[in-house]
């Protein structure tokens, strides 16, 4: 087991965990300084290609993706989304995994369950591919979004799914839009980490998609909140930009390139 996956471990109870999304060097140069884990998730479909949902990212655009941000990661543990349709047997799911970390070096891959996947975790871990799992409300596999986790009883089959998941070696896993307290029950239960999304703070830690947090995205359910809205920033900076050049002050001599001078 890597370095940076015991120190995730060995903050359950401990301290939160803190992560973020990425799709380039440049927002995951920034990130590195702050998160614990910095994933390449294949969110990328909605925020970078307007998609409208997840299931035709490429795996092709996820490691190109990939490869940029691990040229921006030196200290956090850099986990990457398997796209839909990559993982679907042992054999494709190892052959594109090994894809994966030989072109990206990342650390790990994150797996969505479909309450039938567990063997294909452990057989990856057992290979020495350290997976995350993810469960609750899984986009590759579930059209309609809502809050799981609501009942005793489905509080229960959640908190079993966790269980197979972790049993099959995870080191990890997303809970996405659980109640708080099927969240509270999954988290006090497993001995690996819990990072939620829109599942309360009874989690191990947090994950957000950083456009979202940003103001970038137009997409803000209830469970995001905004720390900044850079759209109204960069529309503030084009808007100067215009008007500089219609009006002849951008560029100024200043800006020039001249070139060598000759003697």
């Amino acid at each position: 087991m890597i370095t940076k996956i015991k120190k995730i471990l060995q903050k359950k109870n401990k301290s939160k965990i803190i992560s973020l999304t990425a799709y380039s060097k440049n927002i995951a140069k920034i990130l590195d300084n702050y998160c614990d884990i910095i994933l390449v998730g294949d969110s990328m479909a909605n925020v970078l290609y307007a998609q409208k949902n997840t299931h035709r990212i490429s795996l092709k655009k996820i490691i190109e993706h990939s490869a940029s941000v691990r040229q921006g990661v030196k200290r956090s543990l850099l986990v990457v989304d398997m796209p839909k349709g990559t993982y679907e047997n042992v054999r494709t799911a190892e052959k594109n995994a090994r894809l994966v970390i030989k072109s990206t070096s990342c650390d790990a891959i994150k797996l969505e369950s479909n309450k039938k996947n567990y063997k294909i975790i452990k057989a990856l871990v057992e290979k020495n591919i350290p997976i995350m799992g993810h469960i609750g409300f899984t986009p590759q596999f579930k059209k309609k979004f809502k809050v799981e986790g609501q009942t005793k009883s489905q509080i229960k089959k959640l908190y079993k799914e966790a269980q197979l998941i972790e049993n099959a070696g995870a080191f990890a896993i997303v809970l996405e839009c659980l109640s708080p307290n099927a969240a509270k029950v999954i988290t006090k239960n497993l001995k690996i980490p819990t990072i939620g999304i829109g599942s309360s703070d009874n989690c191990d830690g947090q994950i957000l998609v950083t456009d979202d947090m940003l103001g970038l995205s137009g997409f803000y359910p209830k469970f995001v909140k905004k720390y900044a809205r850079l759209d109204r920033i960069i529309e503030k900076a084009v808007k100067e930009y215009s008007k500089d050049v219609k009006f002849g002050k951008f560029p100024s001599p200043k800006n020039y390139l001249n070139g060598s001078k000759r003697k």
